[in-house]
């Protein structure tokens, strides 16, 4: 029986992980023609890699943001305000 647990706990392990990591990702709503709208993920300190790199991924050719707002949200775990950062951008 412990075996049994134990490789259920090994095989569901990774798949926790990924769902985990999936929501610290950006994602993108499409607005216009060639216009979006990049929300990224609540971190602390603001950072805006998850919105660029969202941003070169909808728009290969490359992008102009034509606004960013930034929220600040409750307390994370380290003590310090998560900040989310939204893009609106448009396709070149």
């Amino acid at each position: 029986m412990r075996r049994l647990m134990l490789a259920a706990i090994l095989l569901l392990a990774p798949i926790a992980l990924v769902c985990c990591a999936g929501t610290m990702s950006a994602s993108a709503i499409k607005i216009d023609d060639r216009t979006y709208r990049v929300e990224g993920p609540g971190v602390p300190g603001g950072a805006v890699a998850p919105n660029r790199r969202v941003a070169e991924r909808v728009c290969p050719g490359g992008y102009r943001v034509l606004d960013s707002t930034r929220h600040k949200e409750g307390m994370s775990d380290g003590g310090d305000a998560s900040i989310t950062t939204t893009w609106v951008i448009r396709c070149l």
